[in-house]
Parts: structure tokens; C-alpha cells; sequence
């Protein structure tokens, strides 16, 4: 038996849980992920989530509150200036950005791409807000005939280079990517440069899962760099690496998909390895709130929903793992793009209790806080532990 606890933290990406009071400023009022998806495909059925008190947190049709859930649960508010998954996350372990992330609506001055084609050699295409399978559909012809890459951007703050990779191969791509984010600092310091190779011919391009990303690295000291410094095992699965720019993670576990992110999860739990195992499932995200598509959403959730069972089994007595989020993305509505959402949290341990209603906590960075608590590692980082309702 493990002598001390250990932490199973899994972001799942997206899933927000209803529009945060200032919502307006993001043009985001009526967003709520996981209640307009339900709504839309006539309920959403998660046996698992909801024996864990997911349908406790709100209205959710087909999720039912239940009197007894084995979970404790609460949703959590964003401080942070933003709606991104760098500043959800950034907050999830105790950093607060106050001001925004710099976002480019009209694409990006031409000062800042003189740079860029200087650094790489070759002009671009592209430079204005774009969903990725659309301006690939659009620009990926020419990009062939060119070989010169399509820049653009969205809602958030990013940098995204699209390039075939029969003409640009992945590995010259992230060099392209690396150049990037070294030219796009200070007032320019956009939160992540995004590679996104595709693959095929004229209409019928599709993108690879070669995507990566270079974030820029947290402004301040973070839960990972006191775990670390205090002798603790982090380990990131998914692109939590990316993240945070490997600060306070001793090793990574890349995924491919949400199902390999949770067989990693499982396989990690199981061999009872490290004291935090940090997990972000991508896909609702990337391949369903952008795409405004629910169904598929709504089956990435039974997926995630299925797998429940043999994550709760694969838990040592002393484990506590934490189900959250880091925005919205409403696939319901019109807009492509993350929205300013609660998230929500559930709680699950065998040695801990259950059932304990968490509230409506102030900030993501509740949860940073809380496992610094839980692992008896002092730390100087924004939020307020829950500790002491969970642990017996």
C-alpha cells in the first residue's frame, strides 16, 4: 500500500459546465457545453459521471442528481483574463493571468510577419482568423504549388502554421514553429505557436495528429515548480508538457487520442507510479467543440464515461483523483471558438469522503492549492485548499 496519497488530476478539455456572470464581454451568453449538448442530441447518457454527482453540479437531462454520489462535486470559476486553454490551466495550478493574452482579429501585423518571413526564408499565406479545416480547404492548393505556409489565427491567442507534410516535412514545421515563438514576445507574447501538418489532396485535406504546440512558458511560480523542488514525481499525460513548457514535470507521456490519454492514465494508476499523474483529453476539444459538432462530443463523453470503471478500479487506497476542465467550447453554438464557462469538479477517493457539496469555488486555482494540501508541499500560489471538506 502506498504510504503517502497521490494525486490523478485529468482535464478534460472543453467541457464547460455553464456561461461565467461576465460571459458578455466574450460574446458568450447561453454557452453551456455539457447542458446544450445534452439538449440538442436529447440527453446525454453517463451512468458513471453521474454516480459521481456530475448531474448534482446542474441540470444536465438524462444525467440525474443522485442522493448519495460517490464523488464530491462543485463547479469552479476563471479568474483569469481569457477563455484559452494556457490561462485554464495556468490557473488550475495557481497562477492568475490578469491580462489578456493578445488576440488578432484582423490577423497579424505586418511588422511581426516581415520578421517571421525573414526567419524562415519564404513569405506566407494566409494571415487572418480562420477555423483550421476550413483555410486548409481553402489555401492548401496553393500552399502545394508555393510551399510557402498558411499562417492564421482564431478567437484565441495563437500562432497556427498549416503545412502539407509531403512539402514541409513535421520536424521542419516545428523548426518553423520554434522560430516563431521566439519573434512573438512581449506585447506579442501570443499564448501558444500551434504546428498543424495535413496530408492529401485538393478536397480531401485532412489534418494529422503531428500537431504541437510551444506555448509560452508561466509568468510565475506554479504548484509544479514547488512539487518539484520538493523532491516530487509529476507526470504529464497528454499535452500538459506543452503547457506548461515541461516546468515542474519530471516525465511526459504523449497521446494520440483521448482513448490512448486514458489507457496511459490507467496503465500509469496501475504500475503506481508518481506522486501527481496530470492528464489533459484533448479530443473534445480539438475535434468536436471546434467543429461544432455534439454528437460526436456527446460519444467522446460515453467513451470517457465507459472507461470510469477501470480508472476508479486501477486507484490505490491512498489516490484522490480530480475530474475538471479548463474552458468551454459549446458546440451548440454559432461560434467556433472557446467559451467563458465554469467548469466543473469532481472529487473521488476511497480513503476520503463522499458526497460533500464543494460550492461554486472562486477559481480554478482551488485545485492547485488543495493537492500542495493533500501532499504537504508549502506553496505561494493564488486559491483556497477544499482540503479539510474531503480528507477524513
Amino acid at each position: 500500500m502506498r504510504k503517502n496519497k497521490r494525486i490523478i488530476l485529468i482535464v478534460l478539455d472543453s467541457v464547460g459546465i455553464g456561461a461565467l456572470p461576465d460571459a458578455y464581454k466574450y460574446n458568450d451568453e447561453g454557452s453551456n457545453t455539457l447542458a446544450n449538448i445534452a439538449k440538442k442530441i436529447g440527453g446525454l447518457n453517463l451512468p458513471n459521471l453521474e454516480k459521481m454527482g456530475l448531474g448534482n453540479i446542474i441540470s444536465i437531462l438524462g444525467v440525474e442528481p443522485q442522493s448519495s454520489p460517490i464523488a464530491n462535486y462543485g463547479k469552479m470559476a476563471e479568474v483569469s483574463t481569457g477563455k484559452g486553454s494556457t490561462s485554464g490551466h495556468w490557473e488550475l495550478m495557481g497562477l492568475h493571468l490578469l491580462k489578456a493574452f493578445p488576440t488578432y482579429p484582423n490577423g497579424f501585423p505586418e511588422e511581426i510577419m516581415e520578421k517571421f518571413h525573414k526567419a524562415i526564408g519564404i513569405k506566407t499565406l494566409g494571415n487572418y482568423p480562420a477555423s483550421g479545416t476550413e483555410i486548409i480547404k481553402v489555401l492548401g492548393d496553393k500552399h502545394i504549388k508555393t510551399k510557402k505556409p498558411i499562417v492564421y489565427t482564431s478567437a484565441d491567442s495563437v500562432f497556427q502554421i498549416a503545412t502539407h507534410e509531403e512539402v514541409i516535412p513535421v520536424e521542419e514545421l516545428y523548426e518553423i514553429c520554434k522560430k516563431a515563438r521566439q519573434i512573438l514576445t512581449g506585447e506579442h507574447a501570443v499564448s501558444r505557436v500551434i504546428a498543424r501538418p495535413f496530408i492529401g489532396k485538393k478536397g480531401k485535406f485532412i489534418r494529422t495528429k503531428s500537431r504541437k504546440d510551444f506555448s509560452l512558458a508561466p509568468t510565475g511560480k506554479i504548484l509544479l515548480d514547488y512539487l518539484k523542488e520538493n523532491g516530487r514525481e509529476v507526470l504529464a499525460v497528454g499535452k500538459i508538457y506543452d503547457i506548461f513548457v515541461g516546468r515542474g514535470i519530471t516525465k511526459k507521456f504523449p497521446t494520440k487520442n483521448n482513448l490512448d490519454g486514458i489507457k496511459e492514465i490507467i496503465k500509469l494508476v496501475n504500475n503506481n507510479m508518481g506522486d501527481m499523474i496530470f492528464a489533459n483529453l484533448i479530443d473534445f476539444d480539438m475535434l468536436y467543440g471546434h467543429r461544432n459538432n455534439p454528437e460526436g462530443y456527446a460519444n467522446a463523453l460515453i467513451e470517457f464515461d465507459d472507461y470510469i470503471p477501470k480508472i476508479l478500479e486501477s486507484m490505490k487506497y491512498n489516490d484522490i483523483l480530480l475530474l475538471t476542465a479548463d474552458h468551454g467550447c459549446d458546440p451548440t453554438t454559432p461560434s467556433t471558438d472557446h467559451s467563458r464557462e465554469y467548469v466543473p469538479l469532481l472529487v473521488y477517493g476511497k480513503d476520503i469522503r463522499s458526497g460533500v457539496n464543494l460550492g461554486v469555488r472562486k477559481s480554478f486555482a482551488d485545485v492547485g492549492k488543495t493537492i500542495s494540501e493533500i501532499l504537504n508541499v508549502k506553496v505561494d500560489i493564488k486559491g483556497k485548499s477544499f482540503a479539510k471538506q474531503i480528507l477524513r
